[in-house]
């Protein structure tokens, strides 16, 4: 298991750093906005989370996230209001038709959050959607679900970083033109990022896409993504999957944004025909670990994870476990195909039938999916946990991490993951992974072993990735099983040395590892900035 198997036909491309670059144009100020600042809904979270610290510390200190007010009127835990904080600009931003709060979001680095309510804009929507037809094209037409929501509070978020720079930034600027960057994340804030840009173009904006919603959308409509990708035309594939608007912004975002970048070199190569405009710059996930506990604590934490499980698995199954029964374990939204959870269940199936397995083997498919209640299934003992683990599911009671240190195999095995954080996050944990060459992460994963010579030669390295198409379901399922069984049979010493592999590999994912890729797309999008609006569009 974890051998040399890597068969990657996609081979990324090495990205342009500039690290010995003392030009480098360095931004006053970074304004980001996401639909997920202190509002925990998904990966975006993870990254914007995990990255502050690193961004305040050798990036920026002027640092300002922009977020969603959606739990206006209820706690927040993630977001602590100060009411002094900028408090002569947040009445002249009420006046512009935008309420907000400002404070701190609770997570590493403290930086400042400014909740926006966009609710007062929904009686200007009609308007709103006119305008950007006329300025960008932006068909809002065909919209329906949350893409009013989302452009609502996209303008909300464009508004109040509009009126911040115009009545903050430019008041306090020691110069006459700081350099300042809005960053937007996906295509939830692209609308307003575009206004900004039209009304302030000495902004440098960056627009991110995480996962092209036509992308998502073809891989989630069980169409050949990969093997017909070269066939596949945007505009065309988003009216007949009935996501013309969303692809619009995000279209129109991706070609006017003064920098645009994605997550990944298989994502980018997706933009490039689907959006009809590849990232200029690729923004890595990096990742922070220093909540992963050290020597004795962790040897702790994952003998009271492994007790944890395997004492819920006796009550939910009925039967006991020895104490080294083999825990496989996997997580992320309920995408069932794109998240490769029926290629794991094919490849546990398989698992069962062999008859000479000598371990027990129990797989936790922690996905959240609206149930009460955990659900048991077939043979080798998969129990699927349908809730979110925040210390307060009903069973563990322990939250997400906690119980992710006891995995002894992590199995990610996605069919569409322009990055892929649980799989990182696995390995942070020590615990050897398997994941897919469809995985940004997988790529990435892959790209490492081969620029070290040590590992490349190293049957230990502690990340497996399988090579996934459109069309080899049952050989990459067939692999997944060679690979547990393996596993369930190697000696201690070895599977040590795959822990420990695991856990060198991500510590080369840190965000003071790739947090210069955020360096590169903030000087690009400066000088485009910079430059006169004819040559800036060409």
């Amino acid at each position: 298991m974890f051998s040399a198997h890597l068969i990657v036909p996609l081979q990324p491309k090495k990205m342009r750093t500039n690290n010995s670059d003392k030009n480098r144009l360095s931004p006053t100020w970074v304004m980001e906005a996401s639909w997920e600042v202190c509002n925990k809904v998904g990966g975006i979270y993870t990254v914007l989370s995990t990255h502050a610290k690193t961004l305040q510390e050798q990036v920026c200190k002027n640092l300002l996230f922009i977020g969603p007010d959606v739990w206006m009127g209820k706690e927040n835990p993630l977001f602590t209001e100060d009411v002094t904080l900028y408090a002569d600009w947040r009445s002249v931003v009420a006046r512009e038709a935008v309420p907000v709060r400002v404070g701190y979001w609770e997570i590493p680095g403290r930086p400042v959050a400014i909740l926006v309510d966009f609710k007062p804009l929904y009686a200007h929507k009609n308007d709103i959607f006119a305008k950007a037809w006329e300025l960008f094209k932006v068909d809002s037409l065909h919209a329906y679900g949350d893409y009013d929501e989302a452009s609502m509070f996209s303008c909300a978020a464009a508004i109040a970083a509009g009126s911040f720079y115009k009545h903050v930034i430019l008041k306090d600027s020691a110069t006459s033109a700081p350099e300042v960057i809005y960053h937007a994340h996906e295509w939830m804030t692209a609308m307003g990022m575009m206004f900004l840009k039209h009304h302030f173009p000495a902004i440098g904006t960056v627009f991110t896409t995480h996962a092209t919603s036509i992308g998502r959308s073809i891989a989630g409509n069980h169409k050949p993504l990969y093997d017909c990708m070269q066939g596949f035309f945007g505009d065309q594939m988003a009216q007949e999957l009935n996501v013309e608007s969303k692809h619009s912004v995000e279209k129109q975002a991706a070609h006017r944004a003064d920098c645009f970048t994605t997550v990944s070199e298989i994502t980018c190569r997706e933009c490039a025909q689907l959006l009809e405009k590849p990232a200029d710059v690729i923004l890595l996930n990096g990742f922070e670990d220093d909540f992963v506990p050290k020597g004795a604590a962790f040897t702790a934490r994952r003998r009271q994870a492994r007790k944890c499980m395997i004492d819920k698995a006796e009550q939910l199954l009925g039967k006991k476990f020895s104490d080294d029964a083999l825990i496989i374990g996997t997580g992320g939204r309920f995408e069932f195909r794109n998240k490769g959870f029926d290629l794991l269940l094919e490849s546990l199936r398989r698992l069962g039938e062999r008859r000479e397995l000598k371990r027990e083997v129990i797989a936790f498919i922690n996905v959240p999916h609206w149930h009460a209640w955990p659900e048991v299934m077939d043979k080798v003992h998969i129990i699927f946990v349908p809730c979110y683990l925040d210390g307060k599911d009903g069973l563990f009671n322990l939250n997400y991490y906690d119980l992710l240190i006891g995995n002894d195999i992590g199995i990610y095995p996605s069919y569409y993951e322009p990055w892929g954080y649980t799989p990182l996050e696995s390995i942070a944990f020590h615990v050897p992974t398997i994941t897919t060459d469809l995985a940004g992460f997988g790529l990435w994963a892959k790209s490492q072993r081969e620029a070290n010579e040590k590992w490349l030669a190293d049957s230990d390295f502690g990340v497996e990735v399988i090579h996934r198409t459109d069309s080899n379901f049952d050989e990459a399922a067939e692999r997944i099983m060679w690979c547990i069984r393996d596993y369930a049979e190697c000696s201690p010493e070895r599977i040590t040395r795959m822990r420990n592999s695991a856990a060198a590999l991500s510590k080369k994912a840190l965000w003071q590892k790739f947090i210069v890729y955020y360096q590169e797309a903030y000087d690009f999008a400066l000088r485009k900035a910079m430059l006169p609006q004819s040559d800036a569009k060409e």
